[in-house]
């Protein structure tokens, strides 16, 4: 197989790069990336040298650079991360969001549909459907109501991919999962957040009441769940990807204060963010059943090791927290320049 993977540097995208093992069975991998705050090269290491695998710095809105990444890697399946996923930069800055995850999607439609591969996995969030009141599921055909940019922007993604899929046959799948934890996830989501100030003594800051109800997976169980939807799911199709482990956020920092052995009294709860959505729920039931993939990491296990990681890797936090892993890309490529002219002649 030859997977080209869009948003490779970043959290999940780099665990499924990982996952692939470029150069193994004649596997090759291509990852697209901008290297925008959330992307890290470091997250890459591991396969870096790897025969097969390639790196290349582009943004996905490029029709050029991506329409020459089709034509010259050939790929038989897309997997598509690249996203502004982070629901408070949506807020700020919606505009950037929409650009990126609605007409950065369109490119890459456009590309497949002109060099079409065997599968075109389009990886959303469970957000689209929006808050989903007690005690019901949301199934891949429950109504979809967004709430914030972010959500909206990915729900118009998903609707753009499967059109491509009746108007022109691409083979593609849209996946919608639940919240990700583990190691080397940037430092602004919740979980590391709150692992990084525990260990450091510093408060951890908690919208509302933290009583939103949440569907935690590890990042692993997600990857392999993609992985199932490839080789075993249906074009044409849609798969809700839970980890069924639903908590509210303060139950699970209290977990992480549990675990890192850190008091309660660091909890500080601050001002709502608008349209905070109450309960995020999903039903797997679809995947599970067309697939046979079932998530594997319980939660506790899943978090003593990713608070294991960030205690051997202080280093790599201390790094994206200063914006150094940026300035590096920047003093040994000159890509942040890059990237920035790129942006200029859209």
């Amino acid at each position: 197989m030859r997977w080209l993977v869009t948003g490779g540097a970043g959290f999940i995208g780099s665990a499924f790069v990982r996952a692939l093992r470029p150069g193994e069975r004649g596997s090759a991998v291509l990852v697209l990336d901008a290297l925008t705050y959330a992307g890290n090269l470091a997250n890459l290491h591991a396969v870096s040298g790897r025969p097969g695998f390639e790196f290349e710095l582009a943004d996905v809105r490029d029709e050029e650079v991506v329409s020459d990444a089709f034509e010259r890697f050939r790929p038989d399946c897309v997997v598509h991360f690249a996203a502004e996923s982070h629901v408070d930069r949506s807020i700020l800055s919606p505009g950037e969001t929409v650009s990126t995850n609605v007409q950065g999607t369109s490119v890459l439609l456009e590309a497949a549909r002109r060099r079409p591969p065997e599968r075109f996995v389009q990886v959303s969030t469970d957000e689209v459907y929006g808050s989903v009141e007690e005690p019901r599921l949301a199934d891949e055909s429950f109504p979809l109501r967004p709430s914030s940019p972010y959500a909206a922007s990915k729900a118009a993604a998903d609707h753009l991919a499967l059109s491509y899929w009746r108007t022109f046959g691409l083979p593609v799948t849209v996946t919608r999962c639940s919240n990700n934890y583990g190691p080397r996830q940037f430092p602004e989501k919740l979980v590391p957040l709150m692992i990084a100030n525990a260990l450091e003594g510093r408060p951890l800051p908690l919208y509302g009441d933290g009583c939103q109800m949440r569907d935690w997976i590890h990042v692993d169980d997600h990857c392999r769940a993609l992985l199932a939807a490839v080789e075993r799911g249906r074009p044409g199709e849609v798969y809700n990807i839970g980890g069924g482990c639903r908590l509210p956020n303060l139950g699970l920092v209290r977990r992480i204060l549990r675990l890192t052995n850190r008091p309660e009294t660091l909890l500080e709860f601050v001002p709502d963010r608008p349209a905070h959505d109450r309960r995020y729920a999903l039903c797997s039931e679809k995947l599970e059943t067309h697939t046979g993939w079932q998530p594997q990491v319980r939660l506790d296990d899943g978090l003593q090791r990713t608070i294991d990681w960030y205690l051997r890797h202080p280093e790599w936090v201390d790094r994206v927290r200063s914006g150094e892993y940026r300035d590096y890309y920047e003093r040994n490529y000159g890509w942040r320049s890059r990237v920035a002219a790129q942006s200029e002649c859209r």
